[in-house]
């Protein structure tokens, strides 16, 4: 029997719960954006009145402005977004206690256990739809499928408040003429990569030989084909289940765009700083080091590497980060964001094969000096100590909060 997975997507969620904050502006073209001082001016979430216009998540307010004069512009309100999450779960979990969020808006429910006790996948749909809007005033859209890539699929289909299915009998005639972006797991890097072969449906990813499918994407390229034929067995969490850190990382919008390697350097040792310390806590090393640049014109590239030895100091994180961005970026614009992630994570103290030319007295100091360092900044404050490098204006934010821990799960290739 096939399993009843539900993916629920709480539509327009930040600019919602702003509505329901402030009931003046129901009915209006609203815009959630980030602060304009610290340079987070874009678009985080917008009304269905904006969408109308053409408004859209993630574009600079400039030129959302530019698609709708009248457009009101709101600022975000983080600890009411994180109130309505939880209670919107509070309600998922009284039909299964198989719910995964993903992101702060949606969820996957496995409700297979739960049909003898409340209906089909349908009837559980429309009934949590009733309800999030009877008691939380909001809507969601929700996917039902047999398993979770065609669940979030579906409830990306039709929205708001909709619920639509996809299933295995009908999977094809919905699912294979859709472009190849629709699908989670493929971003922009990948669908260029498809297109300039032909590969523009989903359908035609389903038909593409996985052989070449893997020489052209690697074994993300099977993944995918797996993912288009409806193949997708991976589970839905239980509520209780801590899935194990696969990477750390911190990332900043930058108050001005950096226009050289000394200023890419700073910012990258002062991320490091907070990704070194939740290394430590959780009891982890890294082996390799990701990161992740976003230019002027809001495009973003990812580059990562190995790291000679198992690491987990601020210092030699961001001398990596800095070599790794030299020797793979281009400075045809200058960057407005970067990112740092700790990847290919092991447990503290696990051990590790010693290289013959790795300066392993170097990196001991480096690692003493970290300890260090970091216990100064926990007894008398963070900003107790630092290198005289970062004393002056790096162009960060006085407050960072784009804290990434990522968990086991599907990622944009």
């Amino acid at each position: 029997m096939d399993r009843i997975i539900l993916h629920c997507d709480m539509n327009n969620f930040y600019a919602s719960v702003e509505t329901l904050l402030n009931p003046k502006l129901k009915g209006k073209p609203v815009a959630v954006c980030g602060s304009l001082e610290e340079r987070h001016g874009i678009v985080l979430s917008k009304s269905e009145e904006a969408k109308a216009f053409g408004v859209k998540t993630g574009e600079a307010i400039w030129q959302a402005k530019q698609k709708c004069p009248d457009l009101l512009i709101v600022s975000p309100h983080y600890e009411e977004y994180l109130k309505y999450s939880k209670l919107a779960r509070e309600i998922y979990y009284d039909y299964t206690n198989q719910v995964e969020p993903f992101g702060i808006d949606e969820c996957w429910l496995d409700c297979t256990g739960s049909v003898h006790l409340f209906g089909s996948g349908i009837d559980i749909a429309n009934q949590l739809r009733k309800r999030i809007k009877e008691e939380l005033g909001l809507t969601i859209s929700v996917g039902v499928s047999f398993n979770k890539v065609f669940a979030k699929l579906a409830s990306d289909l039709k929205k708001p408040d909709a619920t639509t299915v996809i299933m295995r009998e009908n999977f094809k005639e919905i699912v294979w003429p859709l472009e190849v972006s629709a699908m989670i797991g493929i971003g922009r890097a990948t669908t260029a990569k498809l297109r300039s072969y032909g590969i523009d449906t989903l359908g035609e990813l389903a038909k593409s030989p996985p052989s070449f499918l893997k020489h052209l994407l690697g074994i993300n390229g099977i993944t995918l084909w797996k993912y288009a034929n409806g193949m997708d067995d991976s589970i839905v969490y239980d509520a209780d289940y801590k899935a194990p850190v696969k990477s750390i990382g911190h990332g900043v919008t930058c108050t001005a765009d950096l226009v050289n390697n000394e200023e890419v350097k700073n910012v990258f040792m002062e991320l490091s700083f907070n990704v070194s310390k939740r290394l430590k806590e959780n009891g982890l090393e890294a082996n390799g080091v990701q990161i992740s640049v976003r230019d002027e014109k809001f495009f973003t590239k990812q580059y990562q590497t190995k790291t000679p030895y198992p690491i987990q100091n601020s210092i030699e994180l961001a001398q990596i980060a800095t070599e790794l961005f030299i020797k793979r970026y281009d400075w045809k614009t200058n960057v407005r964001s970067l990112a740092i992630r700790a990847i290919d994570l092991t447990k503290a103290g696990a051990g590790f094969q010693m290289k013959l030319f790795c300066d392993y007295i170097s990196h001991d100091k480096k690692e003493r000096l970290d300890t260090a360092i970091q216990k100064i900044k926990n007894k008398y404050g963070k900003k107790s100590i630092t290198f005289a490098s970062l004393m002056g204006n790096i162009k960060m934010p006085e407050e960072i909060t784009e804290v990434i821990t990522l968990p086991a799960g599907v990622h944009l290739l």
